[in-house]
């Protein structure tokens, strides 16, 4: 949409907590190209860099980290969370100061912020992306799912990446049984496009997620993929200046893909060997691929959908200490996740940030 015959600038913002946040953003980020918007990126840390690769033409903005840090014993994760949440509240203060002056200084006509709470403006049509209505801590649930819902409130629109219905990816994690918040389930979203190409690799190995959770995993898979005996291709998730490859026996090894080769892998893989992340569930469904998930060790939300997964017949799971290769066999026994045919309709969705 234009205003004075110049596109309407649009700030997209997701949160730098593995890369999940930024990957759903990509395909955003191009449908509001394609409606005649100008979408201006903010993030911090490799969910900036991996947005600045795929977009070099946009302009992109540098938000405070909200220094969210995994203790490496899995059982202190909410602890380690608590600790940190001074540091949390500090740069969510900051993003609001900035969000205020980069509205005037950038003519912001619009904002979608996925998962950062301070990205909003009182000026400016503001919305909220999650897939995490209910907030899963253990014991804490109700008081960290209160507190997500305080910041949901700040924003006109809360859009969640799935459907309504039975038959769902996020269970009970994005649809609550009563809410007064204003709610738009805007289908299934993933960058990725199923395509019928020959299999090029057994086993596909997909990392992400923070640290030091990340690379823990990436050791213990490259120590039991040294005798795997079918070709594997193993992608790190570490977003860096270049890409760096590496061929190691049967196994060859990317530290990070863009989105059009990252589809081409996928597509050219028999089986996937992943984290429990929503967006990767989002990719997976779109692609049709059987996996394995290997949920991050005190990450409540990607235990809960693991099990949710395997409980409902669509992918094995298990604990990343307990994990064998040999049990890769069971992927076979599932039938992989749902075909859900979900359409987002972007014109009536943008609508919301039409000129008053």
């Amino acid at each position: 949409m234009t205003t004075n015959n110049l596109p309407t600038n649009i700030l997209v913002a997701p949160l730098n907590w593995g890369l999940g946040h930024a990957a759903r953003c990509i395909i955003i980020i191009k449908e509001l190209e394609k409606n005649g918007f100008n979408p201006i990126i903010a993030s911090d840390g490799p969910s900036l860099l991996l947005l600045k690769k795929e977009f070099p033409h946009l302009t992109s903005l540098e938000l405070p980290s909200y220094c969210i840090e995994y203790p490496k014993n899995s059982r202190y994760f909410i602890w380690k969370l608590l600790f940190n949440s001074p540091k949390i509240a500090k740069a969510v203060r900051l993003e609001k100061k900035l969000v205020s002056k980069w509205v005037k200084e950038y003519s912001i006509g619009g904002i979608i912020s996925d998962n950062r709470f301070g990205i909003y403006n009182e000026s400016v049509p503001s919305v909220y992306i999650t897939h995490q209505l209910k907030v899963l801590s253990g014991n804490t649930t109700w008081f960290s799912s209160k507190i997500h819902t305080y910041y949901i409130r700040k924003f006109n629109e809360c859009w969640v990446p799935d459907v309504i219905g039975k038959i769902n990816l996020s269970g009970e994690l994005g649809h609550l049984n009563k809410t007064d918040l204003t709610i738009k389930y805007i289908g299934v979203l993933s960058r990725m496009n199923k395509k019928i190409v020959p299999i090029k690799y057994n086993l596909m190995v997909l990392l992400s997620g923070p640290e030091p959770q990340r690379t823990f995993l990436e050791e213990k898979l490259t120590e039991k993929l040294q005798n795997y005996k079918d070709k594997v291709v193993f992608i790190k998730g570490k977003i860096e200046a270049k890409q760096k490859i590496e061929q190691i026996g049967n196994v060859t090894f990317y530290n990070y893909m863009q989105t059009e080769q990252l589809e081409a892998t996928f597509n050219e893989s028999e089986m996937v060997l992943c984290r429990s992340g929503y967006t990767t569930i989002m990719d997976l469904t779109k692609l049709e691929k059987k996996a394995y998930f290997i949920p991050t060790p005190g990450q409540f939300e990607q235990e809960y959908l693991a099990s949710k997964c395997k409980f409902e017949g669509y992918i094995p799971s298990i604990k990343q200490s307990r994990f064998k290769l040999e049990h890769l066999s069971r992927m076979h026994l599932f039938n992989g996740l749902p075909k859900i045919n979900s359409k987002t309709n972007w014109t009536e969705l943008f609508d919301l940030f039409q000129s008053k």
